[in-house]
Formats: C-alpha cells, structure tokens, sequence
C-alpha cells in the first residue's frame, strides 16, 4: 500500500518526462538547421559574433521582437533581414524545432547583454 502512492506519482511524472524530452529534441533540430543554412552570417550561440556584422546574433533576437513572431516567416520564407540574406522556407516541424532553439539561446535581459 505505500508503493501505490509512489507509484501514482512515478506514473503522473511519465508524461511531463516524456514532454521534455521531445522539446529538448526538437530544440537539437532546431540546432542542426541554423546551423546549417544560418551560421554563416549569424551567432547562432549563448557567444560568440556574427560573421556578417550586419546579421544580428540569433541570442538577441528577442530585444527586435517576440521570437515567436518569426513562425511566419520561417514558414513562408524570410526575404527581409540583412541585405545578403537567402529566402529560407521551412515546413512546420522545422518552424517548430527553430523556434523552440531560438527560444533556448536568448539571452536574460537581467544578465545586462
């Protein structure tokens, strides 16, 4: 009988488990595709410069706009953003996984960055 609560509690936890470990692997997606079609103008890190400085570093794109404001445009192709910026499409998962690291990288305001 005292494993029952225990075990309730165990079962409960699972699903919350199971939730952030999807998120910390789309976030990984999300990774492996800035850096493969973003790095070579933007920081795409907690450091680091862009290598365009006219590229804003990917950590403080929150201090332009809620990051979540660019689904849209991942979605139906960015075509403003620094002038030599390529329009990038990207399906809804990948919107999904980009935005999700975005989130991850953005610098706290408190840090005084």
């Amino acid at each position: 009988m005292r494993r029952l609560p225990i075990l309730l509690l165990a079962a409960l936890a699972l699903p919350t488990l199971a939730v952030a470990a999807e998120r910390d692997a789309s976030a990984e997606r999300g990774k492996v595709l800035v850096q493969r079609h973003c790095a070579g103008c933007h920081a795409i890190a907690t450091t680091g410069r862009s290598r365009n400085p006219a590229a804003p570093p990917f950590r403080e794109l929150h201090r332009r706009y809620p990051v979540e404001n660019l689904a849209e445009a991942l979605a139906e192709g960015i075509i403003v953003g620094h002038p030599a910026m390529p329009e990038l499409r990207f399906g809804p998962t990948d919107v999904n996984a980009i935005i999700r690291y975005l989130k991850s990288v953005q610098v706290s305001q408190a840090a005084g960055l």
